[in-house]
């Protein structure tokens, strides 16, 4: 039974990480190379994500660098940047594209924030979900007895508890780093 909560808590802990690299492609008025994470290419037939076929930095802290390690993706990387829902415009100088990351309007890291919560109650529902599934787990297994069976559908539930506390928490930092000018 003690399996059965450690693959539990193995599974609550991906979405944790999940919602975190989630999170890590949410503006926050600071130029960083996670920003282009969710942004892919065709590249030989294939959706590549761009931090595969280029070097992603970050240049005097507001500007992000790509250089494609095969210079023939370079326009295709501009027009993916530009496509994206990122709203930065990229420039490109033949060699590299330049992603200049202007500093956020309050209304702009009001509307990041609420995206942040909304990535938060996400993160909570997988949470959730996977508490259902051992929870149905537990009760149609006959062979526990009734006493155990609280006792692990308990220890389901504060891990559930923990794991949601710990979102919450995940999501203030984030806010707080959003709001920080």
């Amino acid at each position: 039974m003690e399996e059965l909560i450690k693959s539990c808590s193995e599974k609550m802990d991906k979405a944790i990480d999940s919602y975190s690299k989630h999170l890590n492609t949410v503006r926050t008025g600071r130029a960083n190379p996670n920003l282009l994470d969710r942004i892919e290419i065709d590249y030989y037939g294939a959706m590549t994500p761009v931090n595969q076929i280029a070097s992603i930095s970050v240049v005097e802290g507001r500007t992000l660098v790509v250089k494609p390690y095969d210079a023939s993706t370079l326009k295709a990387i501009e027009k993916a940047i530009n496509t994206s829902d990122l709203g930065l415009p990229p420039q490109n100088d033949g060699s590299v594209i330049r992603v200049s990351v202007p500093q956020l309007t309050e209304e702009t890291r009001k509307s990041y924030c609420k995206e942040v919560s909304k990535f938060a109650e996400e993160a909570k529902v997988n949470i959730r979900n996977v508490r259902r599934e051992y929870n149905d787990i537990l009760k149609k297994d006959k062979t526990i007895p009734e006493d155990s069976q609280k006792d692990l559908l308990d220890q389901v539930q504060k891990l559930t508890e923990k794991m949601t506390k710990k979102i919450d928490e995940i999501a203030d930092k984030k806010e707080k780093e959003i709001m920080t000018i």
